[in-house]
């Protein structure tokens, strides 16, 4: 399949890049954190469910990257796993012009690699990084989808991190908006997840985020499924280290 040849040879170049780059690579920034989410209006499978997530975030000077990791436990015990990792490697860097233009601070080349239970998906494309006063990130990337259980498609991802502090303390509205095309095999969808989460680490004496708060899912045709239209708000505890 040629699309499904074109995501792997762009992933596979990314990593390379990333690889082979170390020795003159500079890390501008990175994050971990471990989140707990609990939820009880979930679409497809069990309504109540528990999320544990890893997550690690990079910046360095030839792009960024993106990792998480799912363990979903349903409440009548099914568990099940889904990561996706996601490189972007900036064009600025790899050409040596700078591609800043209006609120656009780069342009990257853009791939991700999801994977659950039976399927790898490979995701390829353009990002955009955009300064947008007041918000610590701000992302759109454009891809192409190469599926391993439906037709191809197209995806538009928007990831945001916005800080607000409030008489001193301390709050994050971050999430991701991810929008599909339709095919054949599955409707258009669209899944907008945020977070509103206040640090209560800075209470607790701890050094990193110790954040408390409520994700909420809105996301029409889950999985591309008619009609399969998740409203769940969860509680969350997420730790950053």
């Amino acid at each position: 399949m040629k699309t499904r040849h074109a995501a792997t040879t762009l992933l596979i170049g990314l990593c390379s890049a990333m690889i082979t780059s170390t020795a003159w690579a500079e890390m501008k920034w990175q994050d971990f954190s471990l989140t707990y989410l609990n939820g009880s209006h979930y679409e497809v499978g069990d309504k109540d469910r528990q999320v544990f997530t890893f997550e690690h975030a990079s910046g360095h000077n030839w792009g960024d990257t993106f990792f998480f990791m799912d363990r979903l436990k349903w409440d009548d015990g099914t568990t099940e796993n889904y990561m996706e990792f996601s490189p972007r490697l900036s064009l600025s860097n790899l050409s040596g012009s700078e591609l800043s233009f209006g609120p656009v601070k780069d342009v990257l080349l853009a791939s991700t690699w999801e994977s659950g239970e039976g399927f790898d998906n490979l995701l390829y494309g353009v990002g955009f990084s955009l300064d947008v006063p007041g918000f610590k990130y701000f992302n759109i990337n454009l891809y192409k989808a190469d599926n391993d259980n439906n037709d191809d498609d197209e995806q538009l991802t928007w990831t945001w991190g916005l800080p607000v502090t409030i008489a001193q303390e301390e709050f994050l509205w971050d999430g991701f908006l991810d929008w599909s095309s339709a095919s054949d095999t599955n409707k258009a969808e669209m899944n907008w997840t945020s977070q509103i989460k206040w640090n209560a680490g800075k209470h607790l004496g701890l050094e990193s985020p110790l954040y408390l708060g409520i994700e909420y899912s809105f996301w029409n045709n889950k999985f591309g499924i008619d009609n399969a239209n998740e409203r769940n708000a969860s509680l969350l505890v997420k730790w950053h280290f």
